[in-house]
């Protein structure tokens, strides 16, 4: 399957829309005050209500409560709910499918709590004042043989994407990688990210062609 992209941070309809436009597979609104990216919801809504109906949209929340959460959700029609490991008892409240859990990751004791997650886990950066969006990736030869779907955030951007890719994650979260500033998107910058993820897929498809040819010749 094919690897896929939220674009995450959008403050703004344009970035919003060209993130769309590009081929994201999900996009996402920060709703914590204390991050660089933080979007009031009825701004958010906004920005939700113009944009096409099979991208999904995604909350990300850090320490808040499960009725603010559920408020901002219903307000904005999210279709997942990104919270930190911290917030783990918000889990629990949620259909199985909606919740991201993000795990800030400084050594394998945190991967292997990611790999025991009851809910979809996303492994991001550690950072001591920062939830996300610091630039930085951490030490990814630590997620070998994880053993299950993930999503892979932190520093992502068009330097490193093919080895990002290479490590066959269910999905890819970038914010800072594609930003001229935190909370606004760069144009070319996403057009590079987007095309090395086109260029990936291509090669996947094409060697997925060849097993299948030869599967069929045996």
């Amino acid at each position: 399957m094919n690897t896929l992209v939220k674009i995450c941070g959008i403050t703004n309809y344009a970035d919003a829309s060209l993130a769309a436009e590009m081929g994201a597979d999900a996009i996402g609104f920060v709703f914590y005050k204390g991050s660089k990216r933080f979007i009031p919801h009825e701004e958010a809504r906004k920005i939700i209500c113009k944009l096409p109906p099979f991208l999904i949209r995604c909350g990300v929340f850090v320490d808040e409560r499960w009725e603010k959460v559920m408020e901002v959700r219903n307000y904005c029609g999210l279709d997942r709910v990104q919270v930190y490991a911290g917030d783990r008892g918000l889990c629990g409240n949620f259909a199985p499918g909606i919740t991201i859990m993000a795990f800030r990751v400084r050594d394998k004791k945190d991967v292997e709590e990611a790999r025991k997650s009851e809910s979809f886990p996303l492994l991001d950066s550690y950072h001591e004042n920062m939830h996300g969006g610091g630039g930085v990736k951490f030490n990814w030869d630590l997620l070998a043989d994880f053993g299950r779907p993930f999503m892979l955030a932190g520093g992502i951007n068009s330097e490193n994407i093919d080895m990002a890719l290479k490590l066959n994650p269910y999905a890819i979260d970038i914010a800072s990688g594609v930003e001229s500033e935190p909370g606004k998107k760069d144009p070319d910058k996403m057009a590079e990210i987007f095309k090395r993820i086109g260029a990936h897929r291509l090669n996947r498809s094409s060697r997925l062609g060849e097993r299948v040819q030869t599967v069929q010749a045996a």
